[in-house]
């Protein structure tokens, strides 16, 4: 055979493997379609494990971004825009010029920083003092006593249901007014109706209460603030220390992005005041909330990791069911063998058999999942997150399921004896 005849038959041997690839492909999905056709309640029923387990992979990454957004949105009400600053020790060279030369936070500071950082929003100082607090029935308690500004209340999301806030007024005036917790006002009142307007003494002082006050979300523990707390105007607190020194400064920006850096500014701010030997440091809530952030996303993959063992529960049903079917049509798979089918075409039909089973199941199961939280976000004020990512997941291990347990039965299929094939009845 010359090179011109040669090089003909290799070029119609690619054209017929060519045109027998394309054919077989058409043959393998119209046969596919034929036989669920035939065995419509088989192929449903097949199917409607793909349907439960891609629906539940959806379902659990919202049910996910639901806690992790109401998680995250209970933290930011602590104020984790919120920077504490307070002074460390220091201020002198040996252990007794560190007594002798104490170098705390003045009202001065906070003066400083306000003018000097950009992007503040609120600043208050905190002077805290314990007293022994009458509560009627000879019964004293110590209690805790906080000269605060009135930003003092935006900086902690306080919350005053009953009566008001002391304001800019109070403090210049330097009035005698207090702001109380719930339990104080119930504990020594009775209730925060009957506590605003009463009177009580702070170290022999007259104070009159004005307002109840409660924070607005747990704060894990990070808060001055205790269950039985007066909070009076900073300028009358001082008049009870005698000095200009303060325990705490607060400040609180504009967004969370901004704290890191501004934590920083205030503390260089503030050392340049005193010092060189002085330590101030500053605490924010940022840490906390990037470790919820952390917690809620590890929790809501392990979620996910659960939902999935659903999807290869259905795998194991696709298999089962794959194999029952090739048993059932043994004598079917020997005719084709006798025709001239390959092992290759042989795997190929019942391979896409299963796949076909497990990306409609899929596309199901998706429709399903997403109707949930569409369906809250149309009928109710509730906007539950979704995910794009989860339908990505849910259709792509719907189909790896497909085809890692549709291996198993097309391979048995394709395997077998065409003459032992069409003995069977």
């Amino acid at each position: 055979m010359n090179p011109t005849e040669r090089s003909r038959q290799t070029a119609f041997q690619e054209t017929l493997l060519s045109a027998r690839r394309t054919m077989l492909l058409s043959e393998v999905l119209k046969l596919a379609v034929d036989n669920f056709r035939a065995s419509k309640m088989r192929f449903a029923l097949t199917a409607l494990g793909m349907v439960i387990g891609t629906a539940s992979v959806i379902l659990v990454v919202t049910i996910g971004l639901t806690g992790k957004k109401y998680i995250l949105e209970e933290i930011q009400k602590v104020e984790t825009n919120s920077i504490e600053l307070e002074y460390a020790g220091g201020g002198g060279a040996t252990n007794n010029e560190r007594v002798l030369y104490n170098d705390y936070l003045t009202r001065d500071d906070e003066k400083a920083v306000v003018a000097q950082l950009p992007g503040l929003l609120y600043s208050s100082p905190v002077l805290g003092m314990h007293d022994r607090i009458s509560f009627g029935s000879g019964v004293v308690r110590d209690t805790l006593v906080l000269g605060v500004s009135p930003q003092y209340q935006n900086i902690r999301n306080l919350l005053v249901p009953v009566g008001r806030f002391f304001d800019d007024n109070d403090d210049v005036a330097h009035i005698k007014c207090a702001v109380v917790t719930e339990q104080f006002a119930h504990q020594r009142f009775g209730s925060d109706d009957a506590a605003v307007g009463q009177n009580f003494e702070i170290s022999g002082i007259p104070f009159t209460i004005i307002g109840v006050f409660r924070e607005s979300v747990s704060d894990f523990g990070e808060s001055e603030i205790e269950d039985q707390t007066i909070l009076i105007p900073f300028s009358v607190a001082r008049y009870f220390t005698g000095t200009e020194n303060v325990n705490q400064i607060y400040f609180s920006m504009r967004t969370m992005d901004e704290v890191p850096d501004a934590a920083k500014e205030i503390v260089r701010i503030v050392h340049s005041r005193h010092r060189p030997d002085s330590v101030y440091k500053t605490q924010t809530l940022k840490d906390i909330l990037v470790m919820a952030d952390k917690v809620t996303t590890a929790l809501t993959a392990i979620l996910v990791l659960v939902a999935l063992v659903t999807l290869a529960v259905g795998g194991v049903g696709i298999m089962n069911i794959m194999l029952a079917n090739v048993r059932s049509r043994t004598r079917e798979i020997g005719i084709r063998k006798a025709l001239g089918a390959t092992f290759r075409e042989i795997k190929y039909q019942f391979l896409a058999e299963a796949i076909i089973i497990s990306l409609v199941g899929g596309i199901v199961g998706t429709i399903v999942g997403l109707a949930v939280p569409l369906s809250c976000r149309l009928f109710t004020d509730f906007e539950l997150p979704v995910s794009g990512w989860s339908v990505v997941i849910a259709l792509a291990a719907a189909m790896s399921v497909g085809v890692f347990f549709g291996t198993v039965p097309a391979t048995r299929a394709a395997q077998l004896d065409p003459v032992e094939a069409l003995r069977d009845e």
